[in-house]
């Protein structure tokens, strides 16, 4: 008799116990996205399983432990809620991660975790770039960048490119004027051709604002933590340009005067 008594408690005590567990999960939550800046909006959403009458949800957030916002949240008939913040304010002023806490009725939790940056002002510089073409010396390319800063630029011959190591920490453009007579993309009949742009080895579309007979201007966005933009044309320094070979024509010509005058001379 105590045996069968003992073995239903038991089995009533699992069954309490399981139903106690089971109704953790009876709420959901979730944001919108992994990664905010200041001045985002934040959209938190989640869904009962069970509505209990016309409890809401209350929800909490949390910054290193410390409130930074609480809310009560209406449940649709459907059981979904959802719920705004903007990221702005007194309260929204160190980066890193931010803790969202529901519950529903009594010992219904869920939370979810999302990191935050703080916007900070984006520098803009204007210089001249120095790129490197190798035994053909060097010259200048007048850009401005907006997000990030340029490390260095190399002509690469095998790509009738230039090559851009970019240090980035935030989404940003940058803007260069390229000189024709350095490096271009031309058609066959002489027009104009569009360049190819890789950022991280993946194309990417750029904008072109300004296009005359001396400079091409293009325009190219970037992520942060992007680090090389490579631009592909068809033609590139250290191949001859019109200059070179009109200056190499005539070194020739006076290279073959200079020789029919010291045969002259001999005779």
């Amino acid at each position: 008799m105590h045996v069968r008594i003992f073995f239903t408690l038991m089995i009533l005590t699992i069954i309490f116990s399981s139903t106690a567990f089971a109704t953790t999960s009876l709420i959901s939550v979730q944001t919108d996205d992994n990664n905010y800046d200041e001045g985002d909006t934040i959209l938190i959403s989640g869904n009962i399983s069970t509505i209990i009458g016309n409890t809401q949800v209350t929800l909490q957030l949390f910054k290193d432990g410390n409130l930074i916002d609480i809310a009560q949240i209406k449940v649709g008939q459907d059981g979904n809620y959802s719920h705004t913040i903007i990221a702005e304010g007194p309260q929204w002023m160190r980066d890193g991660d931010y803790v969202v806490k529901v519950s529903y009725g009594e010992a219904n939790m869920a939370e979810s975790l999302f990191t935050f940056t703080t916007t900070t002002e984006l520098v803009e510089t204007t210089d001249n770039l120095v790129v490197d073409a190798g035994n053909s010396g060097t010259f200048d390319i007048p850009y401005t960048i907006i997000g990030g800063t340029v490390e260095s630029a190399i002509i690469d011959p095998n790509i009738f490119g230039i090559v851009l190591k970019i240090n980035t920490f935030d989404e940003g453009r940058i803007i260069l004027d390229l000189p024709r007579e350095f490096i271009d993309a031309e058609k066959q009949n002489g027009k104009d051709e569009k360049f190819i742009v890789l950022i991280d080895n993946v194309q990417t579309v750029y904008e072109e604002s300004i296009s005359n007979s001396d400079i091409r201007t293009l325009t190219i966005n970037f992520e942060q933590n992007d680090s090389e933009i490579q631009l592909i044309g068809t033609y590139v320094i250290p191949e001859f340009s019109v200059m070179v070979m009109i200056i190499l024509t005539i070194g020739i010509m006076m290279s073959v005067l200079l020789t029919r005058n010291r045969f002259q001379i001999k005779l």
